[in-house]
């Protein structure tokens, strides 16, 4: 028995035993999800290239956790953020223990790009759950090329890959070039690279008091105020890629941020292009937060993993929906949605870009109140006369139109 508590509807009982038999069939595979989606991206790369904009292909990785869990197929042990961010220090207390060790869990691994402008909604293009134990290991470096390597065949040079600092590395920076990828990088300060004078130094040492050469204001998502922004840049090599590199040294108001990139920084607006990219990275952020919180990713219960890669790829199909429903030509129904089922009067509620979570709970409570019967095309009224009205109408329409 499968217990289903992913859907963006209310978990009903008497389904469970139909989507159990649906996620066991041996008609179908994760495979045609995957396709869907990859497609729904090609689709929304074409219509970024046709308009000239910049399109990026966000990647990071995170893990699910299933801490009760010991026996279920494709396990294995991952460091628990729950158990972080418990042990976190907090303020007003008058003792906080010292950092114990990280906590281990069992869990799956989990790697996914996304297609993205530099304005707009993200599109899920690539998800790949994977383990590092038992007949089903896999290895982190080999799940990060592949699913670089299917973007590349679909769409070439078009895309800049965006990276976090765990992707900081030689060894990664031959797989891109490698490949031939435009790619932007944070990077860790205290590796080493060589300047253009073949002088080997850290990161944080190259450009040390140096004028920055660009000044701006920007915006803060998470405070929603200005706050100013210095880059500097020049040109690098890394000692084990001979490909020319830039760095681009961008000080904000949380620190010193180090991108690298293997796209020429000359120019004050190519430099500014690159730290906008980086920043359009937390995209993919809000994508694991709200599949984990808001469709409770990690709340299956089921023993053989390919059934539970068919269920977790139905929920990025619901997630993939709910993106769509943020499309421009949408707007008029999500707002009435939002006002007839999730309303609310606060200024912060009413001006968020995107009400991802207000809208799953409008829907869910809409499929509540509302729920159809799947026995006729259009949901069959209880009052007879209705229905007979209903025929009548139906009759009229072909009689007219053929």
């Amino acid at each position: 028995m499968v217990t289903l508590e992913l859907t963006i509807l209310s978990p009903a009982t008497a389904g469970t035993k139909r989507v159990g038999k649906l996620v066991r069939s041996v008609k179908w595979t994760v495979g045609l999800i995957d396709h869907y989606l990859l497609e729904k991206a090609d689709e929304e790369v074409r219509r970024l290239h046709a308009q000239g904009q910049r399109i990026l292909c966000l990647w990071d990785g995170s893990v699910l956790e299933k801490a009760e869990s010991a026996k279920l197929e494709g396990l294995c042990p991952v460091l628990s953020s729950k158990a972080k961010r418990r042990q976190r220090t907090k303020r007003g207390l008058v003792f906080n223990w010292p950092a114990p060790r990280p906590v281990r869990v069992m869990g799956m691994q989990w790697n996914a790009g996304l297609i993205v402008g530099m304005h707009g909604r993200p599109h899920l293009a690539v998800t790949r759950w994977w383990s590092t134990k038992g007949i089903f290991a896999s290895k982190l470096r080999d799940m990060e090329e592949e699913g670089l390597r299917i973007c590349v065949r679909k769409w070439g040079p078009l895309l800049v890959h965006v990276f976090d600092r765990g992707y900081a590395s030689g060894a990664w920076l031959q797989v891109l070039a490698t490949y031939r990828t435009r790619f932007v990088i944070r990077w860790v300060k205290h590796h080493l690279f060589l300047t253009t004078w073949g002088e080997e130094k850290k990161l944080w040492q190259i450009g040390q008091g140096k004028k920055y050469r660009a000044h701006q204001e920007i915006w803060d998502s998470s405070t929603g105020e200005k706050m100013a922004c210095d880059l500097w840049w020049t040109a690098l090599r890394h000692p084990q890629s001979h490909e020319p590199l830039f760095l681009v040294k961008a000080r904000v108001k949380q620190g010193v941020m180090y991108l690298i990139t293997n796209e020429p920084v000359h120019l004050e607006a190519q430099a500014w292009d690159v730290f906008f990219s980086y920043r359009r990275r937390w995209q993919i952020e809000i994508s694991f937060r709200y599949a984990k919180c808001e469709l409770a990713l990690e709340c299956p219960r089921l023993w053989s993993l390919e059934a539970r890669l068919k269920l977790l790829g139905m929920v990025m199909l619901v997630y993939a929906f709910l993106l769509s429903l943020l499309d421009p030509r949408h707007h008029e129904l999500v707002r009435a949605l939002l006002r007839f089922k999730c309303h609310r009067t606060g200024k912060r509620c009413q001006q968020v870009q995107a009400p991802l979570y207000r809208l799953r709970w409008a829907l869910s409570r809409l499929w509540d109140d509302y729920r159809p019967r799947f026995t006729w095309f259009l949901p069959p009224p209880d009052d007879p006369r209705t229905v007979c009205s209903l025929i009548r109408d139906i009759e009229r329409f072909h009689k007219n139109w053929g």
